[in-house]
């Protein structure tokens, strides 16, 4: 990994372009020699079956595609989705979903509406495209995107509890490790965009008592969740790398591009950063400047794998880690392995809430559960998972 003083030079106060970065983003993702002939997108629906939404995808061969739709997001979403992203796929090849990607984002004006509604929807088209595409080439997701280097990836837990006393979630983290065999993991401190007497109180307990508890063998990751100002974030840092915690989350608020960049020059634990990142230009300027060293896109926040993958390269290119952020529950870990299955710098861990709301699917591949701290990426085509036909017989169209 080269050091933060090689991306930012002496004077440390402007960074310079990295011509590798240049050639990282000009590379191809999809691999469209795997597919000889058209795959024409026929229709793309958006289904809701209870509490779960998801986009089909079906071509006009019939092969059909899905994607889990981040079922929070998509109930108020929805008309994105339908309105402004869907018709610029529509009887398209899919093969040339990431020129299509550069279309939509142009469509309507649709920069003009970009944030998270609007990236969400256009990472569940792109999966459910991608899923497709992966059938008609019979390959597994990661696939298309180049070499599958890793079978298996390990996970950390993480909890999303926050408020609670350090001995609670002490005994919380002890029963997750217990549930998975989890050899990492991660949890939150402050109070969420701010801190308080009672949240400091708190972290300064539970950093050395998670430590304590654990032993050195765990890895241990932390989440502000833009909690702290510039003092206390060093200062709870600086405890952090007594406890030689494994990366710090998030310090201060997301956009604070540049009180980041001053914490992470005076600590030495590795500051993550992207999880509501959405542009790759704003990616870049994070990663070249030497704001954060671990780099963390939300696949579904920041607009699907492609893109998510552009990070990576650039990530690679400076010597980063990229391991991607999982919003929320759905089958957010499957595209984290899927990704984590072909991109070489996804960092040690990656991440697995375990939440109960997962949209039910089955696999023949994987048991689709971290066991010992592993997950089997699933090997069959596409995602390489089916959905559950009661979930399909009750599916009802959602339409604007």
């Amino acid at each position: 990994m080269l050091s933060r003083r090689s991306l930012l030079g002496a004077a440390g106060a402007a960074y310079a372009a990295n011509p590798k970065i240049d050639a990282a983003l000009t590379r191809p993702v999809v691999r469209r020699e795997l597919l000889k002939e058209p795959v024409l997108i026929q229709s793309i629906e958006l289904l809701k079956s209870g509490k779960h939404f998801f986009v089909r995808v079906r071509s006009t061969n019939g092969i059909e595609g899905f994607a889990d739709a981040h079922s929070s997001v998509m109930a108020s979403a929805y008309p994105i989705l339908l309105k402004r992203v869907a018709p610029s796929f529509l009887k398209k090849d899919a093969r040339d979903v990431e020129v299509l990607l550069r279309h939509v984002y142009l469509a309507q004006s649709n920069y003009k509406w970009q944030g998270l509604p609007y990236w969400v929807s256009v990472a569940v088209v792109e999966i459910a495209i991608l899923d497709m595409l992966g059938k008609a080439a019979n390959q597994p997701l990661g696939a298309l995107f180049g070499k599958v280097i890793r079978k298996t990836i390990p996970v950390y837990r993480a909890s999303g509890n926050r408020g609670n006393s350090p001995e609670a979630e002490i005994e919380y983290l002890q029963k997750l490790v217990g549930e998975t065999g989890a050899t990492a993991i991660k949890y939150r401190l402050g109070a969420r965009m701010e801190y308080n007497d009672a949240s400091t109180k708190r972290d300064l307990a539970l950093l050395p008592l998670t430590r304590k508890t654990f032993g050195a063998g765990m890895s241990i990751y932390a989440d502000a969740n833009g909690s702290y100002d510039v003092p206390m974030a060093i200062r709870i840092g600086r405890l952090m790398e007594e406890q030689k915690f494994a990366f710090f989350e998030e310090p201060v608020p997301f956009d604070y591009y540049d009180e980041t960049k001053q914490i992470a020059d005076a600590l030495k634990i590795p500051i993550a950063l992207g999880e509501e990142e959405m542009s790759l230009r704003g990616f870049r300027r994070i990663i070249e400047s030497g704001t954060a060293q671990v780099i963390q896109p939300d696949l579904l926040y920041f607009g699907g794998l492609i893109r998510s993958i552009k990070v990576a390269r650039m990530s690679e290119a400076a010597g980063l880690d990229c391991t991607p952020h999982m919003s929320g529950g759905g089958l957010g870990f499957l595209y984290i392995a899927h990704f984590a299955s072909v991109v070489p710098n996804v960092g040690a861990h990656q991440e697995y809430k375990g939440d109960d709301d997962n949209l039910p699917v089955s696999c023949a591949t994987s048991s689709l559960k971290s066991e010992k701290g592993m997950l089997t990426v699933p090997a069959g085509p596409g995602l390489g998972v089916e959905l559950d036909p009661t979930l399909l017989r009750n599916a009802t169209p959602i339409a604007v």
